[in-house]
């Protein structure tokens, strides 16, 4: 349990659509309040970052990404970024979700590093919604 004198105060901005979803979310689930969502939802974020960080050594693996297709220059950006990796990419699949969003999996073989570098750089781009990288160390 968190003590009051531990708390920290922040302020963010978020588009009223993710907002909504947020608050729907945390209304089923029983959350008390959106502070304690928020900070369910940032423990997540930092126990997903740490696995990532022990992706290491030789992995196969897959990568899921949702995106918005109509975002301005998304789709040269994400096959320019899939070109660059060619060398771990071993298929790809993609699927329309609706008329705008787009499913895509990428099937992985590589040095963990370079996996996680894909996955990060997928991620950071502009439109892209969710991107997961799961992995299973081959054992040799």
């Amino acid at each position: 349990m968190t003590l009051e004198s531990d708390l920290s105060r922040i302020g963010i901005s978020l588009p009223s659509n993710l907002l909504d979803k947020f608050d729907d979310i945390i209304n089923k689930r029983g959350y008390s309040s959106r502070s304690e969502g928020i900070r369910d939802a940032i423990r997540t974020y930092i126990t997903y970052y740490q696995w990532m960080s022990d992706v290491k050594g030789d992995r196969e693996g897959v990568i899921t990404m949702v995106y918005d297709h109509d975002q301005r220059n998304l789709l040269t950006a994400i096959t320019d970024i899939q070109h660059e990796h060619h060398d771990v990419i071993k298929a790809s699949l993609h699927s329309h979700i609706t008329h705008d969003r787009c499913l895509e999996v990428i099937l992985v073989h590589g040095d963990g590093a370079d996996l996680k570098n894909l996955a990060e750089r997928l991620m950071a781009l502009k439109g892209v919604e969710s991107v997961k990288l799961t992995t299973i160390k081959i054992e040799k």
